[in-house]
């Protein structure tokens, strides 16, 4: 196992025995395997600390691999990954505030233009700064979010036409439903944005770069793919849906803490707050060094199980927020055993999308809220790294 260069504390440094270890060479196979299938530039989705493995060193990794593109979705995701030393284009997703953009020409940001008066806004201040600035417009479908209507997007598309210190990159939009089995509404938010790309073509110009497929789209819309293809999830190594797979990834992470306390816990003695769980024999329990404060969610509470050694067991009573009780039956388990929260530990495996399940939540949700509390460990584990 190789230890990379980290920006934050490791385990095995005498303080947290929590860490989110992430294997670098799995994050590797599954940007190739995505590569392979789309066969089309891949953009690389950074936003909410790269799905909780770390924003800095995981957007290190993909400018290593020549990935063409990074994206995020806030500026101070991009200025922390600027001030790392990443210098690959980098695009915010997100909404633009007008006193952002001279950070955005700085630091060679490219920015989403979403309405006619934002454009104008980044067109003034680069105009006003001597810069030229990158943009991609954004086009709505049918998400309600941000981006100009496409039965308006034309008045934003000649707006463009106009400008002299702007450069229009690309042109994009959001699936709101690519990852459901009724594809009937992503099937009419692509024949929209094709719509809205024909401004182009009609009037013999150049077409900027297109991307539309989020992870839902690569695995289900291949007519979607245009010029580049924005996956998150699926980079991460968990799928948005169930059914077939046509891409195999596999994830990255192994979110592993130790045991800190062990006690005999009597039959009719509630544990933890509330009193929900209350055993029926006498029966031991583990306390390990976790909680909602790093993101093992409470919802998790009476649902999540946890490998100790290579079995199961369950966690009991309500999640706390800096620790968890597990029921190890009439087991055995010492303090500093190690237990695994997420991920492998030899033929025993708790998924990403499993976890999701007991919390009543997408997989998403589970990879974000692991927060900067519990330290990365970074890794190459994969079979032939």
């Amino acid at each position: 196992m190789h230890r990379l260069h980290e920006p934050t504390i490791a385990l095995g440094e005498g303080l947290r025995p929590t860490a989110l270890e992430v294997d670098l060479a799995q994050l590797t196979a599954n940007y190739e395997a995505i590569c392979r299938h789309v066969n089309v530039p891949v953009m690389v989705i950074l936003k909410a600390n790269a799905y909780g493995h770390g924003l800095v060193e995981v957007g290190r990794h993909f400018e290593r691999l020549g990935a063409p593109y990074l994206a995020v979705a806030y500026l101070e995701e991009g200025l922390r990954l600027r001030q790392a030393g990443v210098r690959t284009p980098i695009l915010v997703l997100g909404g633009l505030v007008g006193g952002q953009i001279p950070l955005f020409l700085e630091h060679d940001l490219t920015l989403t233009a979403s309405s006619v008066d934002k454009l104008r806004a980044v067109e003034d201040c680069a105009a006003t700064l001597g810069r030229r600035a990158r943009v991609h417009l954004k086009i709505d479908t049918g998400m309600e979010r941000i981006g100009v209507h496409w039965y308006s997007a034309e008045k934003l598309l000649e707006a463009s036409l106009g400008c002299r210190h702007v450069e229009v990159e690309g042109v994009f939009s959001h699936f709101a439903n690519a990852d459901s089995p009724d594809l009937t509404h992503a099937r009419l938010q692509l024949e929209r944005f094709q719509e809205v790309l024909r401004f182009y073509e009609r009037r013999s110009l150049p077409t900027p770069l297109r991307h539309l497929s989020n992870s839902g789209g690569v695995l289900q819309l291949p007519e979607a793919r245009f010029d580049m293809v924005r996956p998150g999830l699926l980079l991460y190594g968990a799928y948005p849906m169930p059914g077939p797979r046509p891409i195999e990834v596999r994830s990255a992470l192994r979110w592993k803490s130790r045991v800190v306390y062990f006690k005999v816990v009597k039959p009719g003695n509630p544990v933890s707050y509330g009193s929900t769980w209350t055993p029926e024999r006498e029966t031991r329990v583990v306390t390990l060094p976790v909680g909602y404060g790093d993101g093992y969610l409470r919802a998790l509470s009476g649902q999540a199980q946890v490998i100790i050694h290579g079995k199961r067991y369950p966690v009991v009573g309500r999640i706390c927020m800096d620790q968890v009780m597990v029921d190890i039956g009439w087991d055995s388990a010492f303090n500093d055993d190690e237990v695994v929260l997420l991920g492998h530990e030899g033929e025993a495996a708790i998924g990403i999308e499993e976890m999701a399940e007991w919390a009543g939540t997408i997989p998403h949700e589970i990879l974000t809220s692991i927060n900067t509390r519990v330290p990365r460990v970074y890794v190459r584990r994969a079979e032939g790294a």
